[in-house]
């Protein structure tokens, strides 16, 4: 056995002793995040009256688009950014998904096609409302999705005020007991503490 063996083994011991218990304490802190930003995410509500210059609705549900022409239609903003459109999405098609969005396309509707993700929506709308010199934004989006895009947006447009609309789903409030909705939760948790820290 090497002379050096035995010294070195209380410290290898202890050095295991500190690795586990900072996974451990990560591990909760990481579990605890999840349990505040699920809760946060399912007693989210949508403002009674909310006012902005402008209106971004984020695509990835039809509820969302609908939900932001309804606030457009009611005077809460003067325009509306739809961001993160397909690029072989015609406005004629939105329509024809959202029938209320067709008496508004001529006068106070922007279609976005530059977005692919989250942060792409942060950039689009952000040169959006630059060019349009708006200091608040009504910025509509499923309430899972709500806690990232706000973090992106404020990183894009920090002097500008977000006013959140979340669209809320059923399936949310029962997260715990349904596998795909924990999982969808789960992972937008992550890809949220990752906006934060980049």
């Amino acid at each position: 056995m090497s002379a050096t063996a035995g010294p070195r083994a209380p410290l290898f011991a202890a050095g295991i002793r500190i690795g586990a218990t900072l996974f451990l304490l990560a591990f909760s802190a990481f579990v605890g995040g999840f349990l505040v930003f699920a809760d946060q995410v399912v007693n989210s509500r949508e403002p009674a009256r909310p006012h902005a210059d402008g209106i971004v609705a984020l695509t990835g549900g039809p509820q969302r688009i609908a939900d932001a022409v309804a606030l457009l239609q009611r005077g809460s903003a003067d325009r509306l950014l739809i961001s993160g459109v397909y690029e072989r999405t015609s406005a004629d098609a939105l329509a024809d998904r959202t029938p209320e969005l067709a008496s508004l396309l001529g006068c106070c509707v922007d279609i976005g096609y530059s977005a692919r993700n989250t942060k792409g929506n942060a950039r689009e709308a952000g040169e959006w409302a630059r060019q349009r010199g708006y200091d608040s934004l009504i910025v509509v989006t499923s309430a899972y999705h709500m806690p990232r895009s706000l973090a992106e947006m404020s990183r894009e447009l920090p002097r500008v005020r977000l006013v959140p609309f979340p669209v809320q789903s059923e399936r949310l409030a029962h997260w715990y007991s349904d596998p795909a909705t924990f999982r969808l939760l789960l992972v937008e948790y992550t890809k949220y503490i990752v906006a934060r820290l980049t």
